[in-house]
């Protein structure tokens, strides 16, 4: 789960319950916080296009709020988005 201040809820071999009556769904293990950028460009693949579209917004934030170095895998997916 991509939280809104760039850092990722990460599962390791989540465990996943679901009541389809009551439209809810629960997501249980052993969770990490980590930055988004430790998580790509694996996690490309398993994005949606509102999850793209929110990663791209982010991106867009990085060099205005300064501190941030661009690394060139960092620069290579912002380009690519």
């Amino acid at each position: 789960m991509i939280k809104d201040d760039g850092t990722v809820i990460h599962f390791n071999n989540p465990k996943v319950q679901a009541s389809l009556s009551a439209n809810t769904f629960a997501i249980t293990g052993h969770a990490e916080t980590k930055q988004l950028t430790e998580m790509l460009p694996g996690i490309l693949s398993q994005l949606g296009a509102d999850s793209l579209s929110s990663l791209r917004k982010l991106a867009e934030q990085f060099p205005r709020q300064g501190g941030w170095a661009c690394t060139s895998q960092a620069c290579d997916i912002s380009q690519a988005l």
